[in-house]
């Protein structure tokens, strides 16, 4: 190797602070994808997540920021305004459609999203709309392989975000077959093991979703209430001696 040391075996520091560093952190297996490079930005890992707690508390490279709401413009601002990492605004498309959605896209780009996602029934008009009012990336959503990808290229997709439940390891090998240079994102899957699977069939990135917030709050209060007694035994026993 020339005197050079692998990416893989060089030490990397980590650096933490008591108060911060109880965090989200993502799958280790989601570095083993590629990324996509937004405006000079190296993006593998998305936490799908409107929790701005929860945002402010991830090592994520980005937020995917689209929830089962017609998406509203504060919502939008509020999450951009407060996350340290580039958002990924999701504008409708599927509830919310036509002009509305060219709107909220437009909106989105003005408030500060890093790109726009809308929703698989989003028609290829709308998209073409879109594209001719932002100069951020339009994420399309691809529910299945049966997807007209070509069309939704022509029409302005940048970036697929693939969602097929258990079979997106094998929709996003079927995609990248027919189109190898495809910017990919794709859900990982509940495991380890079908991340890596997803990533390994082509995906350039991977969306996660994070614990929520009062799962992370019974562990820490389960913490403390060991804590507590952990004390409450050990001054008895003081007391007693």
């Amino acid at each position: 190797m020339n005197g050079k040391k692998k990416l893989s075996e060089k030490k990397i520091p980590h650096i933490a602070t008591k108060l911060r560093d109880h965090i989200v952190t993502v799958p280790h297996e989601i570095l083993a994808a590629s990324g996509i490079v937004i405006m000079g930005r190296r993006i593998k890992s998305l936490i799908f997540s409107t929790d701005i707690a929860i945002i402010r508390n991830c090592n994520a490279d980005a937020v995917l920021a689209v929830y089962p709401f017609t998406p509203q413009q504060i919502i939008a601002d509020a999450i951009v305004s407060t996350s340290s990492m580039p958002v990924f605004c999701g504008v409708g498309g599927g509830t919310t459609t036509g002009a509305r959605v060219v709107m909220l896209a437009k909106d989105a780009e003005a408030l500060g999203a890093t790109a726009v996602v809308v929703n698989a029934p989003t028609s290829n008009t709308v998209i073409q709309h879109i594209r001719n009012v932002v100069d951020i990336p339009i994420v399309v959503t691809v529910l299945d392989e049966n997807t007209d990808i070509e069309a939704r290229l022509a029409a302005g997709a940048g970036i697929l975000n693939i969602s097929a439940a258990a079979r997106t390891p094998e929709v996003v090998r079927i995609i990248r077959e027919k189109y190898p240079d495809v910017p990919i994102i794709a859900t990982g899957g509940p495991t380890r093991e079908s991340i890596t699977r997803t990533v390994q069939a082509g995906a350039n990135a991977i969306s996660f979703t994070p614990p929520t917030a009062a799962d992370l709050f019974s562990g820490l209060m389960t913490r403390y209430r060991n804590e507590h007694e952990t004390r409450t035994r050990e001054s008895r026993e003081a007391e007693e001696n």
